[in-house]
């Protein structure tokens, strides 16, 4: 039986007393942040670089053109846009507009957030495109016509939901979809999968698969694979936010589940299959340790033949980030200590060959992504690092070529006698923790630097160096420091550096981001007055704990989209498909861990914090934005020195558009200037 929440009333997202509540906050923040004297010129700062036509337009192949979707000081909420290779090659492309969403939504009266393409082959002019209202996990999705550049009269059309629609053919789809709360799971995601016929009403969608309801997945993902020669419908379904199973579809009309480890990574492409483990698995007398990447003939496993290749096997210093298909290869985006490599692993009659990618730089992050995976070997190559610009390479694994440089950004801020340097840390069990530190080549080891330290921490998800512009302009020009922590719990070290914070081992996560920020200030970074500490969502809980737990060590705490209240989280929205990371907090075994990481309930009267500031969305439909609504009305009950901000829209990311992204930043960088002295 749970306790009285003397907050509870703050779980009412859109309740006229939790929203005069949140405006009074509102108010309060925007008095003291952006009153300040710096917040005006660093909010347009940040907002002309959200909005400079010089960043990188990313584009997705479909047939002869290349589509981009873009926002600028023009287009808040963006526009969908297409052009050809050739004009994309140019320093100024001529650039089409397929959709624009402020016209949209001043014609509908609407506020629509973009969410998304769905495409058939490229002969087929119509798309399925997905709208969000202000930014939530909840969308609907429209047929919409590439000819006549409008949506579709009596076209397939998907009510909000959490959910998809995706084409099997041109006259019908996969809907997966939130219809009522007999179709959905514990999470609230949709646990049926139908097929819809054109020309009949959605309520006759045929059921082709039903999860359990008591499932906290993230539902079911339905598609067909429209690869010439291979066309075929998987399913996948989600049991956890990290397992699921794969189905594929039979000549019957029925899906077989796919025999393999369900917390395995199932990819299906052309003649193969690969599954990446995330648990050891034995295959005859050989062991194969999480973090492989096994392939071999789809054809023959699913006869029962368990002929599997290891293209991809971890060492204590190396795991596996990403894998890429082309039509006739396969990319492999490797790290070793954080740092990307790729390789090229081709099969051959004896096996199959591998090969470094030639003309790729050896520091910084790589993603690799396929221009067209049915019909070329052309791959898309992104390349950063926190000081260097991003640019866009291009390249054919057929060419024996080094990449070509297509885009490059210009540099959005002065990192003029920056250096960045990787140290590590060590944590209270003895393991060794990567951080990477962002600051003068000349750095004062004196504790006068004003320091930033960020995290996340989980759900296997790895924090790789990037270009971020506005910690750039807000931050490192004014001479303060930038530490990214690659805390366990990430995917830095593949499956076992995320599985060492699972549950009951969660603290490990938050003794890691401690012994980064005790390295700070014992090499003479940083003092604990001028450390601040920033995260989101995990990373939120992850800060929350930082504030309620280790508050000595820092001087300045931002709690972004969190989840803080660890008893009520399952019960919260999406947060039910989580359990797997963290617990179930009503099984009074697991309380008994999840209730020593619930800064909620961690908070002291007696005890002294940091100040803090909290910044959430109320649209945000996946983490609730009770957590921080009531973690603020509890520390300001108690008098603690702490400011709250709520976006009205935005979703999970906190931001609808360039304009909101840009005042949301401005907000937590002002703050950690004014109470770390930068």
């Amino acid at each position: 039986m749970h306790e009285i929440d003397e907050f509870g009333w703050l779980e009412d997202v859109e309740g006229d007393e939790s929203l005069a509540w949140v405006r009074e906050r509102n108010a309060e923040a925007e008095s003291e942040l952006a009153g300040d004297a710096g917040f005006a010129d660093l909010e347009a700062q940040l907002r002309t670089i959200f909005d400079s036509d010089q960043q990188i337009p990313m584009v997705t192949k479909r047939g002869d053109r290349y589509y981009n979707f873009w926002r600028d000081a023009e287009h808040p909420r963006g526009i969908w846009r297409r052009t050809t290779l050739e004009s994309y090659r140019t320093p100024t492309p001529e650039w089409e507009t397929v959709l624009d969403l402020d016209a949209l939504n001043e014609a509908e009266g609407e506020n629509w957030v973009w969410h998304g393409v769905e495409t058939l082959r490229p002969e087929h002019p119509r798309v399925l495109i997905d709208l969000s209202r202000g930014g939530a996990d909840a969308d609907v999705t429209r047929e919409f016509d590439l000819d006549t550049l409008s949506f579709v009269e009596d076209g397939f059309s998907r009510p909000e939901s959490k959910g998809t629609l995706t084409w099997r053919d041109a006259d019908s789809v996969f809907l997966v979809s939130a219809l009522g709360p007999d179709t959905v799971n514990r999470a609230g995601y949709a646990r049926t999968a139908r097929v819809w016929h054109r020309g009949t009403p959605m309520s006759e969608a045929e059921i082709v698969f039903e999860g359990p309801a008591d499932n906290v997945g993230y539902g079911i993902h339905a598609l067909r694979d429209h690869t010439p020669g291979y066309e075929r419908d998987l399913l996948l379904h989600y049991l956890d936010n990290r397992d699921s199973h794969l189905y594929l579809g039979d000549a019957h009309g029925g899906y077989a589940r796919l025999d393999a480890p369900a917390s395995a990574i199932a990819r299906v492409h052309r003649d193969w299959l690969a599954l990446e483990l995330r648990d050891p698995w034995v295959l005859g007398d050989v062991t194969h340790p999480a973090g492989s990447l096994l392939i071999g003939r789809l054809d023959a496993y699913l006869a029962g033949g368990r002929d599997l290749t290891a293209l991809f096997t971890p060492t204590d210093t190396s795991a596996l980030a990403d894998v890429t298909f082309t039509r006739d290869h396969v990319v492999l985006n490797v790290l070793t200590d954080v740092a990307s490599s790729l390789t090229v692993a081709t099969p051959t009659d004896h096996g199959w060959a591998t090969r470094p990618l030639p003309g790729v730089p050896r520091l910084g992050t790589i993603h690799a992504g396929a221009v067209d995976d049915e019909e070329s070997n052309a791959v898309w190559l992104v390349v950063t690092d926190y000081l260097t610009p991003t640019s866009l390479l291009l390249t054919d694994l057929d060419a024996d070529e080094a990449p070509e440089t297509l885009k490059s950004e210009p540099a959005f801020f002065d990192a003029t006698g920056l250096a960045v340097t990787q140290r590590f840390a060590t944590s209270d069990d003895g393991t060794r923790v990567p951080y990477f530190l962002v600051a003068r080549d000349d750095l004062p080891l004196d504790g006068s630097t004003p320091t930033l330290l960020y995290g996340y921490g989980g759900f296997e998800i790895s924090l790789t160096p990037g270009y971020a512009p506005s910690v750039g302009k807000g931050w490192l020009e004014c001479g303060g420091g930038f530490v990214v922590a690659n805390i366990r719990g990430g995917g830095e070290y593949g499956p076992r550096w995320h599985q060492a914070a699972l549950r009951e081992n969660r603290h490990r996560a938050y003794e890691d981001f401690a012994a980064v920020a005790r390295d700070l200030v014992a090499t003479g970074v940083t003092t604990a007055e001028r450390l601040g500490v920033r995260g989101g969502s995990n990373g939120g809980l992850l800060t929350g704990n930082m504030l309620t737990q280790y508050p000595e060590l820092f001087g300045a705490v931002v709690i972004q989209v969190p989840l803080l209240d660890m008893r009520r989280y399952s019960h919260l929205l999406a947060g039910a498909s989580w359990m797997g990371e963290y617990g179930d907090p009503d099984d009074p075994g697991d309380w008994d861990f999840i209730q020593g990481f619930s800064p909620y309930h961690l908070v002291d009267a007696e005890r002294s914090y940091p100040p803090a500031l909290l910044l959430t969305s109320t649209r945000d439909d996946r983490v609730h934005p009770g957590h921080a609504r009531k973690m603020m009305a509890r520390l300001m009950d108690l008098g603690k020195d702490v400011r709250y901000f709520e976006n009205i829209e935005g979703g999970h990311g906190g931001a609808a558009d360039n304009g909101q992204r840009a005042h949301m930043e401005a907000l937590y960088l002002t703050f950690l200037r004014g109470q770390l002295a930068l």
